[in-house]
C-alpha cells in the first residue's frame, strides 16, 4: 500500500521576517514549527499540509511575505509520509516539565502521572500547541501565576491551536473555558484533546473568526483571555479585546518576539490595558495585561 503523503514547505528567514512568513505557512498549513539558528541568527520555518491542497493560496501568501519584509528566501518542497511525520515529531516530543504545576507529554508516554503536577495530554500532530514552543511555556507559566492570586470565572481561549491552554486553564481552574479558533481543524483536535484529558464538559472550542464571532461577543465579558498568536493581530484587536474584558480582566498575551514588545504594550495601553506582568523566554516574551 503506497504510504499516505504530505507536502512539507520549508524555508530559512532572519528575524525580522519571522513573523511574516510564519503567519503566510499558518494560513494554509496543517501545523508550522519554527527554531532558532543561534550561529546564523536565522529562523528554519517548516509547515505541512495536505498533498497538492491550496497551492495557489500558499504562494501567494508567500509572495505577500516577500513584498512586506523585502525578503525573498529559498523554498524548499518535499514530501513526508504522515506516518513517518507524525512518529519523527512523537520521538522529538519527550515528556515536559513547565513551572511548577504542569507536566505535558504525548500519549505515546505511560509513565504513572507526576505527583503534585496536572499533566496534560496531547499529541504533536495537526494543530499548533503541545508546550515546546517558548510561547506556550509562557503562557502555562502565566497562567500558573495568575492562578495563585485570581480565580477567573469566564475565560477565552483564542487561536486555541491543539487546545492546551484551555485544557490547562480548566484543570488548573476548574472553570468553563470558551475556546475558538480560525481553522475548523484546529477546533476539531482541540475538542479531541479536552476529551482526552477528562474536560470536555470544561472546555469547548468552536470554529470562529475571533471577536467577529456572536457566539463570543455574548459570551463577554471575559475575566481571563489568552491571545497566543502573534505581534500584528494582537495590535489589530487590542480595542476589541479591551470591550471584551471584565474590569479587572486580565489577557495573557503571546507569539510576540521581544522586540516587538514596546509595539503591542502602546497598542494595548491606548486601548485601557496596563502591562502586570512580563515573561521572557528565550527571543519570545508573554504579557500578562490587565483591564482597571
Amino acid at each position: 500500500m503506497t504510504p499516505e503523503l504530505l507536502d512539507c514547505v520549508s524555508i530559512r528567514v532572519p528575524a525580522s521576517a519571522l513573523e511574516s512568513f510564519e503567519a503566510a505557512l499558518s494560513s494554509i498549513c496543517l501545523a508550522v514549527s519554527f527554531y532558532h539558528d543561534e550561529d546564523a541568527d536565522e529562523w528554519d520555518i517548516q509547515g505541512v499540509k495536505e498533498r497538492g491542497a491550496d497551492e495557489d493560496e500558499l504562494n501567494a501568501a508567500l509572495l505577500i511575505a516577500e513584498i512586506v519584509t523585502g525578503f525573498q528566501p529559498a523554498i524548499l518542497r518535499d514530501l513526508v509520509p504522515v506516518a513517518g511525520w507524525l512518529a519523527r515529531t512523537q520521538a522529538a516530543f519527550p515528556e515536559q516539565f513547565i513551572g511548577r504545576r504542569f507536566v505535558v507529554r504525548g500519549t505515546h508516554i505511560s509513565a504513572p502521572p507526576v505527583p503534585g503536577r496536572i499533566t496534560l495530554t496531547l499529541d504533536a500532530g495537526l494543530a499548533f500547541g503541545t508546550g515546546e514552543h517558548n510561547s506556550t511555556r509562557g503562557c502555562l507559566n502565566a497562567l500558573e501565576r495568575l492562578a495563585k492570586y485570581h480565580r477567573p470565572a469566564r475565560i477565552l481561549d483564542l487561536g486555541t491551536g491543539s487546545g492546551i491552554l484551555a485544557i490547562a486553564a480548566a484543570k488548573l481552574l476548574h472553570r468553563g473555558v470558551l475556546a475558538s479558533d480560525i481553522d475548523f481543524r484546529a477546533a476539531r483536535v482541540a475538542n479531541a484533546n479536552a476529551r482526552l484529558n477528562g474536560v470536555a464538559r470544561f472546555a469547548h472550542a468552536i470554529r470562529a473568526d475571533g471577536w467577529a464571532d456572536r457566539r463570543i461577543i455574548r459570551a463577554a465579558p471575559f475575566d481571563l483571555v489568552f491571545a497566543n498568536i502573534l505581534a500584528r493581530p494582537l495590535c489589530a484587536m487590542a480595542h476589541e479585546l479591551a470591550a471584551n474584558l471584565a474590569p479587572g480582566g486580565r489577557a495573557i498575551l503571546a507569539g510576540l518576539l521581544n522586540t516587538q514588545v514596546n509595539w503591542v504594550v502602546s497598542a494595548h495601553r491606548r486601548a485601557g490595558l496596563a502591562l502586570e506582568h512580563k515573561i521572557t523566554d528565550g527571543t519570545w516574551s508573554i504579557l500578562t495585561l490587565r483591564k482597571s
